[in-house]
């Protein structure tokens, strides 16, 4: 069995239902637009079989492909936000936990401090 096997076998079970449900759009998208399976596919660049698994959420289906049926239906532009930093909860977190061992201060000195009203904001110059 090649690792590429083994890796698709040992899919978690919420990787698979998001695969299923993602394809399951996907082929709904395509009917909506009244295309056949035969026009889209050949809009995607890949066969009619590779066309049905892909909205039968198959592992197997390059990303490309997937990517390619989004920007089909002008959903490109949410693939960024799929792996976006500045969404990932868990790194945030190590973040914040690496900060608090790194800190100096006490957590009483941080919690006043956090509790205390902050200054008011300077006043900003005229404009001219």
């Amino acid at each position: 069995m090649s690792k590429q096997s083994i890796a698709l076998a040992s899919l978690p079970p919420e990787v698979r239902k998001a695969l299923r449900q993602l394809g399951e759009n996907l082929g709904l998208a395509r009917q909506r637009r009244r295309e056949t399976q035969h026009a889209w596919a050949q809009r995607l660049g890949v066969s009619i079989p590779t066309l049905i698994r892909l909205e039968h959420g198959g592992p197997g289906v390059a990303i490309g492909t997937y990517a390619t049926a989004l920007w089909l239906m002008g959903r490109a532009g949410a693939l960024p936000d799929v792996a976006d930093p500045a969404l990932d909860r868990g790194a945030l977190e190590m973040n914040i936990r690496d900060a608090k061992k790194r800190s100096v201060r006490s957590q009483a000195s941080i919690d006043k401090r956090l509790s205390s009203p902050s200054p008011p904001a300077p006043a900003k110059p005229p404009k001219r």
